[in-house]
């Protein structure tokens, strides 16, 4: 087993596309915008695939993954220098799909697959959770949900159309960028 010889990701490569969403008049109903945003996210999914992977081929170990993990969490999810409140406020959105990506992953890097439900049986309680503002629990549930799809599992994206828009839509669409992640881990260009 060895070490990385480069890190999964950067706080350069965060703040790249910080840079664009600042010098760029961001509407989340043009497709360009749109595509920027989904860009950004998938991106740090990706990352966490890379380490995920990395862990599960005997790369890295578990405390190497947990580490590289909280390490780009430390980066994403901290409060971003941007002035313009539309923007800030759709980075924040990105954000907080990303929340369930990182607990999954260290999920899964901790206790392993969950096993006592299916990944809409997660994310059907999780919205339930979040109904009855248990929003840890609920964050719980989606989490496990991802470990399943960490796990080679299918996340169907439909099943969130009856809930009533909040964090779990927003979690299991994080859990969607992990699953194209995982599926196909490119890298993508920051000038995409």
């Amino acid at each position: 087993m060895s070490t990385p010889e480069e890190e999964f990701y950067s706080e350069e490569r965060w703040e790249n596309w910080l840079d664009r969403l600042r010098d760029e008049e961001i509407d989340p109903e043009e497709e360009d915008s749109a595509r920027l945003l989904l860009n950004l996210q998938d991106d740090v999914a990706i990352a966490v695939a890379k380490i995920l992977t990395a862990y599960d081929d005997g790369d890295i170990d578990q405390e190497t993954a947990l580490e590289e993990l909280a390490d780009i969490r430390e980066v994403v999810l901290a409060e971003p220098e941007i002035e313009n409140e539309d923007t800030l406020i759709l980075v924040d959105g990105v954000q907080t799909s990303l929340v369930c990506v990182f607990f999954s992953a260290e999920q899964y890097l901790a206790e392993g697959v969950a096993t006592d439900g299916s990944i809409d049986e997660y994310v059907e309680a999780a919205a339930a959770s979040e109904a009855d503002e248990d929003l840890d629990r609920a964050l719980g549930l989606a989490a496990a949900a991802g470990t399943r799809i960490i796990d080679g599992d299918e996340l169907d994206i439909s099943v969130t159309e009856e809930f009533e828009y909040g964090l779990v839509t927003e979690w299991v669409n994080g859990l969607d960028s992990l699953q194209t992640a995982l599926a196909d881990p490119e890298v993508i260009d920051e000038e995409e």
